[in-house]
């Protein structure tokens, strides 16, 4: 008899939150400059495959559904890397979809300043030069990545994890979880390759089961206050007893 399938009910937590860290990672990889690498991983099916590994043990809803076929679909030559430079990277003022949360979410230096102060609370500086500004997708979904490796950490060591769980649940709602919607319509809009509709899809998705799993663990999203959204979300990392309540 085949093993019953996890869900992220019978899976242990602790995988959950690491699989879930895997996943951050895989996906702002796949949102990276499609590079020889990066092509090579997606005509082989490689990346498909492990991020569908990756999302089963998460949820397996989350590799059953979309079109994951369109996932190992890099064209051909490079038309995996002109179609990004089209749809990211160039354009009249700014390109038709970019990858930056503060474009979508003005005013950008305020979600600049306010994202910083998140990484830095928890340790995190970009690099100098950074690879990426503060607001880029890449840059937010590598934070998610160090959160939930953190929750999973926590669990492991018998732990509170509730401190990185509302910060993953603050951080979602207040910047990706705003903006990819929008993101994935733009990218519709353009009628690109389908990998990059299929990836925006499989993304909101993912970003979805997971604001859904945390608001089950510690609550919804504070109502916005006086206080700052980001210094709440900091606050709760503190521990501090009258942040989340």
């Amino acid at each position: 008899m085949a093993n019953p399938s996890p869900t992220d009910d019978d899976a242990p937590d602790v995988q959950v939150a690491a699989m879930t860290s895997h996943a951050y990672r895989a996906l702002g990889e796949a949102f990276a400059y499609p590079d020889a690498a990066l092509c090579e991983a997606v005509r082989t099916g490689r990346l498909a495959h492990n991020l569908r590994e990756l999302l089963h043990i998460v949820h397996p809803a989350l590799a059953t559904a979309g079109n994951w076929r369109a996932l190992s679909d890099a064209g051909a030559g490079q038309a995996l890397a002109v179609e990004f430079t089209r749809l990211f990277d160039v354009g009249a003022g700014e390109p038709p979809c970019p990858l930056y949360g503060g474009l979508y979410c003005t005013p950008r230096t305020a979600t600049l300043e306010e994202m910083v102060r998140f990484y830095n609370h928890f340790g995190l500086t970009l690099t100098n030069p950074p690879r990426q500004l503060p607001d880029h997708l890449t840059t937010q979904l590598e934070f998610l990545h160090v959160l939930a490796s953190r929750e999973a950490e926590a669990l492991a060591g018998n732990e509170d994890p509730g401190a990185y769980r509302r910060a993953q649940r603050d951080f979602l709602a207040r910047h990706p979880g705003r903006w990819i919607p929008e993101l994935r319509k733009r990218l519709a809009a353009q009628r690109p390759l389908a990998f990059f509709v299929e990836l925006a899809h499989i993304l909101e998705r993912f970003l979805n089961h997971e604001s859904a799993r945390l608001v089950a663990r510690v609550g919804p999203v504070p109502a916005v206050s006086v206080t700052h959204p980001a210094q709440r979300s900091l606050g709760a990392a503190r521990g501090d007893a009258s942040t989340d309540e």
